[in-house]
């Protein structure tokens, strides 16, 4: 592929002209440059709910958090990701907080919920301020991080297994009894979304078989428009409408506990016994998180999924900072860039900041006019249905995985995903894959005593041989 001399952008190909027009673009204009169709936008926009909506539910039931504010805030995160990015940036919720704040005995408060993302936010911002987390993106071994990812999008993978086969109580935070197969909440729904999905979207890839020389000209070309027509089809938004429509169904009730306008906005009340419980019982274990998988692997991904728009790791480590130290003090979820989110995102079509602008605005809608009460419409929606979507995302985000190019990669990468995985901490498996390379780069070491003698005396050896003549 041939490079203009004084430019850093491919020339020959007309694939590869976007980069340029994208770098020329105003910054304002960027994000919607479309690269596929308005309909896939749309799609991939409701690719990371099957994260977004278990959590916020758990929250609002178990500590009171307020849907309406957190949606509201969430919305103008959305689309300022959006607008700055270019990709499509989610916006999750710090799951290692929310688990702990449903987990403990009594409940975090949303004060103590607030600081814990307050704190995490300040340690983040510090670090991409500094450029150490710039550092810590370039320095860290791609097989650990790796690892990280094959991680959570397994984790991501079994709990949308556990959604589908298995009725859920998100208050505690555990599985009951198995899912009935027939019932707007069935087994049969949540398989024929899978199914649907699948026909739809496939394996995820572009491939349209236009390459495929095993096949003839004719057959190649009835494929390749059937597979076009199916692409153009938004299957992640069909399923996710689908669910609302059976919210309402499922429970007629909700029409009548729907309160029009949003809550009112207000600054918590924050005392120093809730900054001491937020850091410690929230904050310490979210930070490791946050900067492996809302960092570290997000940015990672980007690369891999959007080679011309890799984002900065510090540019998104200060994101997370400033959203949190905006949010939190007005009650809002503590939230961060995840690489599960994106790659969900991405599994069900979304290809710019298009789709994350979209989700924005929509949130910012269903706060400003349903408020609050648009939990009784969550408390309703099929769990089975999120599972599958949760699927499809966890298992986009474990394939980013598939690039180690040695056995010693693999092996690295599948031994920090199991420590994870079994430990429940992405800081545990890191730990682990850094020491493992370590000791492999350690046993290869040549330690014998001629090397150490050559490496002690080697200079003034040379110096008397060079003044020979």
């Amino acid at each position: 592929m041939a490079i203009d001399q004084g430019s850093q952008y491919p020339s020959s190909s007309s694939t590869t002209t976007t980069p340029l027009l994208l770098h020329r673009q105003p910054w304002w204009r960027r994000p919607f440059q479309f690269k596929n169709s308005f309909s896939s936008e749309l799609s991939g926009a409701v690719g990371d709910l099957g994260t977004f909506i278990p959590i916020v539910l758990t929250l609002t039931l178990v500590s009171h958090l307020d849907l309406s504010t957190t949606l509201i805030f969430t919305a103008f995160y959305n689309i300022a990701t959006g607008l700055l990015f270019h990709i499509p940036m989610p916006v999750q919720p710090m799951k290692s907080i929310a688990s702990v704040a449903v987990s403990e005995t009594p409940h975090l408060t949303t004060s103590q919920i607030a600081t814990a993302g307050a704190s995490t936010a300040i340690v983040l911002l510090v670090l991409g301020a500094t450029g150490l987390m710039s550092t810590l993106y370039r320095v860290l071994p791609l097989p650990v991080v790796r690892g990280v990812q094959l991680s959570q999008g397994l984790n991501f993978a079994f709990s949308a297994i556990k959604y589908i086969r298995y009725n859920q109580d998100f208050v505690a935070s555990k599985s009951t009894t198995a899912r009935e197969w027939l019932g707007l909440d069935g087994l049969i729904l949540a398989l024929s979304s899978l199914l649907f999905l699948i026909i739809v979207t496939g394996s995820g890839d572009q491939h349209t078989l236009e390459d495929d020389e095993s096949i003839d000209n004719e057959p190649r070309s009835r494929i390749s428009r059937r597979l076009r027509i199916f692409s153009s089809i938004p299957g992640a938004l069909i399923v996710f409408l689908l669910g609302l429509v059976l919210c309402f169904i499922r429970d007629p009730s909700i029409f009548n506990d729907i309160k029009f306008g949003p809550s009112k906005i207000g600054f918590l009340t924050i005392t120093w016994e809730d900054w001491k419980t937020g850091f410690l019982k929230g904050a310490v274990p979210q930070i490791p998180l946050s900067i492996l998988n809302s960092v570290i692997a997000v940015c990672k991904l980007s690369g891999d999924l959007f080679p011309d728009r890799e984002i900065s790791a510090a540019k998104v480590s200060v994101s997370v900072g400033i959203m949190n130290l905006v949010g939190c003090w007005f009650g809002a979820m503590p939230v961060c860039h995840g690489a599960g989110g994106l790659a969900g995102q991405y599994r069900f079509g979304a290809r710019t900041g298009w789709s994350v602008v979209f989700l924005g605005i929509g949130k910012l809608v269903i706060g400003l006019v349903f408020g609050n009460s648009f939990v009784r419409i969550l408390s309703a929606f099929p769990i089975g249905i999120l599972g599958v979507l949760l699927l499809f995302a966890g298992i986009e985000l474990a394939m980013a995985s598939r690039d180690m190019n040695s056995k010693e990669e693999s092996f690295v990468m599948l031994v920090c995903a199991a420590v994870s995985l079994t430990g429940s901490s992405a800081a545990l498996g890191f730990v682990c894959g850094i020491l493992l390379l370590l000791l492999l780069k350690l046993r290869r070491m040549d330690c014998s005593r001629s090397t150490f003698s050559k490496f002690k005396f080697g200079s003034a050896t040379d110096n008397q041989t060079s003044s020979i003549p």
